[in-house]
């Protein structure tokens, strides 16, 4: 009798060991985070590559960013194109075609958000830099590169500029100093020769703060 209990109580034993060590790589899965921040290279539905324009929290305290509404339609998956360990970091929540922009509501357990990527780094957003001031992006594709303002459209709300960008560098951040001004959102003719369009922050900002929802109030982090 007392042999049987023993046996029973080793095989329960082993079954509970076996069951913990089984479990350890899924516990170890879901405590992976990608780095996230204004410049990150993202992979929008799987398979388009696209760069992140900003990371932050909006008023209800979700954790969201920003990129070109062109990447991905709502209920397209994010992941971070440089820790694809991470899984899905976030899904597309709404998009504005006219304006060009997407929001990404991201998943906080998922996702480290930082301030920097490589030389850029965001502090806030503001006004379109106008005519010949100096203005710099940061893309998956072409990385960090800088020029010159060239015009400003308040109809369309979006800004010309001789800053070299290409495929992959939509959404990117399009900053003076560390303050954004604008989104990549298109290039002209040639990629890093053609003028690029960017997207004025300030109406993405103020346009998603109308619509309510997810990226309403947003501040970057």
């Amino acid at each position: 009798m007392r042999g049987g209990w023993m046996k029973r109580f080793l095989i329960v034993s082993i079954a509970v060991i076996a069951a913990l060590f089984a479990g350890l790589p899924a516990a170890q899965a879901q405590q992976v985070r990608a780095d996230l921040g204004g410049g990150s290279g993202i992979v929008v539905g799987g398979d388009f590559l696209c760069t992140l324009t900003t990371i932050g929290y909006d008023n209800a305290g979700r954790l969201v960013g920003f990129t070109a509404a062109h990447c991905g339609g709502p209920g397209s998956t994010v992941t971070a194109e440089a820790n694809p360990a991470a899984g899905v970091v976030g899904t597309i929540a709404r998009t504005n075609g006219a304006l060009d922009y997407a929001v990404i509501q991201f998943d906080p357990a998922r996702v480290n958000p930082v301030r920097s990527v490589g030389p850029t780094t965001i502090t806030g957003t503001g006004a379109p830099a106008q005519f010949s001031e100096w203005v710099c992006k940061q893309g998956r594709s072409t990385g960090h590169t800088c020029g010159f303002s060239v015009y400003v459209d308040p109809v369309f709300n979006e800004t010309w500029g001789l800053v070299c960008v290409s495929e992959g560098d939509s959404g990117g951040p399009v900053t003076r100093g560390t303050t954004l001004v604008g989104m990549v959102s298109a290039y002209f003719l040639v990629p890093c020769i053609g003028p690029k369009i960017s997207i004025n922050m300030e109406a993405v900002v103020a346009d998603a703060s109308a619509a309510g929802g997810p990226g309403a109030g947003f501040r970057p982090v």
